[in-house]
């Protein structure tokens, strides 16, 4: 299936919301440590994409996952899980607010979520057809 400008216009739509909560979980509350969520979100599908061409050829006798590509998914769920745990350790220390740390992580949520959205989407086949 492939996608097309609908598809477009609803992750970028998506993506601006998921700033927008971010950027006022920080604004209404005057603290802008939360910010650091949309940091780690946007570098969080980077190791997946580094390692991803790491894979063997179609001679190799394993199954194509090798060592690292695994790598660069456990790197890429350290980072997806500090994302979602950075704000709540933050409100337990009361550093931020319970309202800017719901916002926080709901906004990051959405982040990765249309990046994954987006990479699946507007993926090229390795078929040879």
């Amino acid at each position: 299936m492939a996608a097309g400008l609908k598809t477009v216009i609803l992750l970028s739509f998506v993506l601006a919301v998921g700033f927008l909560l971010i950027i006022l979980s920080c604004a209404l509350w005057a603290n802008w440590l939360p910010l650091l969520v949309a940091l780690t979100f946007v570098l969080a599908p980077l190791p997946n994409a580094l390692f991803a061409h790491c894979g063997g050829d179609e001679f190799s006798s394993s199954d194509g996952a090798t060592a690292a590509i695994d790598l660069g998914r456990f790197l890429t769920s350290i980072i997806v899980v500090t994302g979602f745990a950075f704000p709540i350790v933050l409100t337990h220390s009361e550093v931020v607010r319970p309202g800017a740390c719901v916002m926080s992580i709901i906004g990051g949520g959405l982040v990765y979520g249309t990046i994954l959205a987006y990479s699946a989407a507007f993926r090229q086949g390795d078929e040879y057809d």
